[in-house]
């Protein structure tokens, strides 16, 4: 991973020192990083069941690696709307070994757990986990942040309606930016006094937004979380763009490039990306301009 502090924001210049600590393993974020999403259900809204078994889930970690990720976001759940909702054993059990397979096969890679039950996040630390992605902020299960405190793993904090049923309701807000900030600085305070020291914030693209507040958000992206945790940016196959131009989510890579480009600019750290190798072309082009 790079270790060369890049001026990414002339707004936030503080975003350029976030460092991440993961299973001992201190993570520079000076240089932006991308994760590649692992989906490993039948039911995802654009590739569901291509890698849900290990052997297809280890050569797609391994097609990641090779095109740049440094990490790997495993999620054993979609949650797309409508998506078969499934318990925490569910989860562990479409897991099975994969965790342990790609840290076995790619010890370098940094492995994300993408789930909202405590039962799955205390799985996963066994397996070798390096950090937990959570689109629920502990809202969908009381014992959730309390099992990421005993890992002391770092965690992605997502901003969503309070409950897995109300989460993709879109909701017009009078300031989409003002009232994420909110939730955050709420939500960060009770982490941080949990001991949940390394917190990535997530606005949560495409649950629960209007496609006028996403927009919005991607405008001002610089002013979420005031500089203070690193930034994750997840629009990859969003609806909030390919709807509104009449197009799959499949065929709007050139926009997503677009608009990956405008958040590095304003100081995004993480890119969450189906499509590691056009992400990293986008990444390179900033680092080099």
């Amino acid at each position: 991973m790079s270790t060369n502090t890049v001026n990414l924001s002339p707004f936030n210049s503080s975003q350029n020192f976030h460092s991440i600590h993961c299973n001992g393993r201190l993570v520079d974020l000076s240089s932006p990083q991308l994760m590649g999403i692992l989906n490993l259900t039948p039911d995802s809204f654009s590739d569901g069941g291509k890698f849900n078994n290990e052997k297809s889930a280890l050569q797609q970690a391994e097609k990641f690696l090779k095109d740049g990720a440094s990490m790997i976001d495993i999620g054993p759940q979609s949650t797309r709307p409508n998506a078969e909702f499934l318990n925490s054993g569910e989860e562990i059990r479409r897991i099975g070994n994969v965790i342990s397979l790609i840290k076995k096969e790619f010890p370098e890679a940094l492995i994300s757990l993408d789930t909202f039950y405590a039962e799955t996040v205390k799985f996963g630390f066994n397996e070798g986990i390096d950090m937990v992605n959570d689109i629920s902020g502990g809202q969908f299960d009381v014992e959730m942040l309390n099992a990421v405190a005993e890992t002391k793993l770092p965690y992605i904090l997502m901003h969503v309606n309070p409950s897995y049923q109300t989460m993709h309701e879109k909701t017009s807000f009078a300031d989409i930016t003002l009232t994420v900030n909110q939730y955050f600085s709420k939500k960060t305070d009770e982490l941080l006094k949990k001991g949940i020291n390394d917190i990535i914030l997530d606005p949560g693209f495409g649950f629960g937004k209007t496609v006028e507040d996403q927009m919005k958000m991607i405008n001002e992206v610089e002013f979420f979380g005031f500089g203070n945790f690193p930034l994750l940016i997840g629009i990859s196959r969003k609806s909030f763009i390919y709807k509104p131009l009449g197009k799959s989510a499949l065929d709007i890579n050139e926009e997503t490039q677009k608009l990956h480009m405008k958040v590095l600019r304003q100081g995004a750290k993480i890119l969450r990306v189906h499509d590691v190798a056009e992400a990293k072309k986008t990444v390179d082009e900033f680092l080099n301009n």
